[in-house]
């Protein structure tokens, strides 16, 4: 063991760090993942039925993502969905979803029930949480119902449970 001359030894000696410019403090971080759960939008179906979904905007540069900017629309189901689909086919503790709020969608409410603004706003940062929680996982990452969830258009139901293949 090497002792030097202030009685430290190699192995607990400070390294010697280049100081962070202004430059490094600002620049583009080398890898990041940014998903925000915004816009949400109370609409009808033909059937008469109300529901509201949230726009899902995701930016990275992580490499496993082909696509590095997406915009979808997705409903509570949809991320329902997705936590039912890596809860059976991945291996990483899925976090919980914002509650169900049956209590809110009960008759003879005097209020909007789940159509209503701070109602929808709690479920909107429920919902930013608990897909920033997922996508960060690095095992998550590499799963399709995700890929599919932040980057698709629609979910295919129907789709091959699989890992992403980095090529």
């Amino acid at each position: 063991m090497m002792v030097e001359s202030d009685g430290t030894t190699d192995a607990t000696r400070r390294l010697n760090v280049k100081k962070q410019t202004l430059d490094d403090a600002y620049a583009v971080p080398a890898n990041f993942l940014e998903i925000d759960v915004v816009n949400p939008q109370t609409s009808m179906t033909a059937g008469k039925k109300r529901y509201t979904d949230y726009e899902v905007k995701m930016r990275t540069n992580l490499p496993v993502f082909k696509v590095k900017d997406s915009s979808v629309r997705r409903r509570y189901s949809d991320f329902e969905w997705l936590r039912n689909e890596l809860e059976r086919d991945s291996k990483i503790v899925v976090p919980p979803l914002p509650g169900k709020a049956w209590k809110r969608q009960m008759p003879f409410r005097n209020d909007e029930g789940i159509f209503d603004e701070n109602f929808i706003e709690e479920r909107r940062k429920g919902l930013e949480a608990f897909i920033n929680k997922i996508a960060g996982h690095p095992l998550a990452q590499n799963e399709r119902c995700l890929h599919m969830f932040l980057q698709e258009t629609s979910i295919d139901k129907n789709y091959v449970p699989g890992k992403i293949r980095n090529t």
